[in-house]
């Protein structure tokens, strides 16, 4: 790539405009996808199934545990399992196939296998209940599901059973009648099949909780996916071209640590799906564990993190009292939930050589919308950054009108890595969608240099830790017990995971804690289950549309609380 450096600083436009200009790798040009005129990469793979092709290496790829696998090693094996798919049972181009496990290899061969024959990957969050595994398979129309002893114990206790074929993965009890083995699977290799993708067909769906009801399963294209990856490649290009710097070459394979799930656009598209193009080692971990991810870093050489505020003010804390040597790491990256201030500058501060940085998006628009890293986060730590190459925002009021700099309202976003819709739900696409540009819900206000700084939410949605979680969603698994008259869930403050979730019940007679967490556990994810209860006998407090006063319920249990 050959660009010219000027004598003066160039900004962030500039250096952009230099490196989407025709001839360069990350040329663009623009495109109507779904009515939207969208910015495309020109040079970007056309499908997963020609990203994964073509990035086919003996460098090392998935590290769990003792084992180790290269690229090559990877795709092979999806190859056979993507045959199996095919030929043995049936699945052909727009077919859902479900993937419901944790962090293990098979997760990405599976995701791989499933992409590159035109399936779409349905990725199920792995701390799903029986209620909400049946919702998500049923409403998928899943033609089977790969999933891990903990997950088909789950399917097994689903009211009423479901009627889907299922492939084990590293099963440890007796097989149930008519499930697979992916190991009998694997033991006969066989190559990937044939299949013409086109950019713009479905390939994935995750589910995301929205401000009331079920979850919604957001349907992403190729086109979608892939823009997202060389988004993030187009920033770091950016940076090296503005701060006139040379890319980064280290006697060892870069590796980054997957410490998050990968049923989340963080773990599947920031860690997971970026080492392909990069040749990153990915270093698995089963679940979060900060001794393990400090073990894990110093031992592989590890150079980025990305997590939610929680966890990466985890590491910080056993960078504080361990003595493992952390040194390694280039970048700490963040997401899902803004960061405080302090842990910042303690990020900087803590690593020898660490970077901070973080950004805003959503499962909507495949993890991408803005970031901001080094300095500028230094500067403005609550910023969450520029929009990306690919993306437009605006900031709008509640008749549609876009707002000058400095004003807050509506954080509105559009462009190429934004979902086709929400799967077979035309209701939540008629609420989402405005003549392009999705709600959202976020309250936003964009400085005159482009940094974006979101201080709200509109929709009733609890981040903890990263996770979102529903009000709604909450307030219907309460109102199934047969005590419980009315309920009203909010979040609460917390200082590791941002929020916690707490909720005011009006009750018939006097109910036990824990004894009612106990009944949510089969109508709800664990994470998604009230720490902090607050019981009464009389009818909830109300606004003057009648609706239940939330704010002012939230305000008291806190205050209760001493928060």
């Amino acid at each position: 790539m050959t660009i010219t450096i000027p004598d003066k600083p160039l900004s962030r436009t500039d250096a952009l405009k230099q490196l989407t200009a025709p001839g360069q790798p990350f040329a663009m040009q623009v495109l109507d996808i779904g009515g939207t005129p969208c910015r495309v990469y020109v040079n970007a793979p056309n499908s997963l199934r020609e990203l994964f092709a073509e990035n086919r290496s003996d460098e090392t790829f998935f590290v769990y545990e003792d084992e180790r696998y290269s690229f090559e090693d990877m795709y092979q094996r999806a190859s056979t399992i993507a045959a199996t798919l095919v030929n043995d049972l049936g699945v052909s181009r727009g077919d859902r196939v479900a993937i419901a496990m944790r962090n293990y290899p098979e997760w990405i061969m599976a995701f791989t296998a499933i992409t590159s024959i035109g399936a779409i990957a349905v990725a199920m969050n792995a701390l799903w209940g029986p209620e909400e595994m049946a919702y998500g398979l049923s409403h998928s129309g899943a033609r089977l599901v790969f999933a891990d002893q903990e997950r088909v114990d789950r399917l097994a206790r689903c009211e009423p059973s479901l009627d889907i074929d299922i492939i084990g993965v590293r099963l440890n009890e007796p097989v149930p009648p008519g499930v697979r083995l992916i190991s009998d699977i694997l033991a006969m290799p066989a190559a990937m099949p044939v299949a013409e993708i086109d950019p713009d067909e479905d390939t994935l769906i995750l589910y995301t909780s929205g401000s009331t009801g079920h979850p919604k399963g957001a349907v992403s294209s190729h086109r979608a996916v892939i823009s997202a990856l060389l988004s993030w490649e187009i920033d770091a290009a950016a940076s090296a071209l503005i701060n006139n710097t040379e890319p980064l070459v280290l006697p060892y394979q870069i590796a980054t640590l997957l410490g998050v799930p990968l049923f989340h656009v963080a773990g599947s598209h920031a860690v997971y799906l970026s080492c392909y193009r990069s040749q990153r080692k990915l270093v698995g971990m089963y679940k979060w564990d900060v001794e393990t991810a400090a073990e894990l870093i110093e031992r592989e050489q590890i150079a980025s993190f990305v997590a939610p505020a929680a966890m990466t003010g985890d590491l910080v804390e056993a960078a504080l009292r361990t003595h493992r040597d952390l040194s390694s790491l280039l970048v700490v990256g963040g997401g899902g939930a803004p960061r405080a201030p302090d842990q910042v500058k303690r990020i900087a501060t803590t690593f020898k050589q660490a970077i901070p940085n973080t950004g805003w998006g959503m499962t909507e628009t495949n993890a991408i919308g803005t970031g901001i890293s080094g300095q500028d986060y230094l500067d403005r730590p609550s910023s969450s950054g520029r929009v990306a190459a690919v993306l437009d925002v605006a900031i709008m009021d509640e008749a549609g009108n876009h707002l000058p700099q400095g004003q807050r309202g509506e954080l509105m976003v559009r462009g190429t890595s934004m979902i086709r819709g929400y799967w077979d739900n035309p209701a939540a696409n008629a609420s989402s969608f405005t003549d392009g540009w999705f709600h959202t819900g976020d309250v936003a206000y964009q400085d005159e240099e482009g940094f974006v700084f979101i201080v709200d939410r509109l929709k009733q949605l609890i981040i903890r830790g990263g996770e979102n979680i529903g009000c709604g969603e909450v307030e219907a698994a309460l109102l199934n017990h047969p005590d419980v008259i009315e309920a009203s869930v909010y979040g609460v403050p917390d200082e590791r995971l941002g929020e916690e979730i707490g909720t005011t019940i009006y009750v018939r007679k006097a109910v036990d804690e824990e004894a009612l967490r106990g009944f949510l556990v089969d109508h709800l994810a664990r994470f998604k289950i009230p720490r902090y209860i607050s019981l009464t006998f009389e009818t909830l407090p109300r606004i003057a549309s009648g609706k239940i006063d939330k704010i002012a319920l939230r305000a008291k249990h806190s205050k209760g609380l001493g928060l």
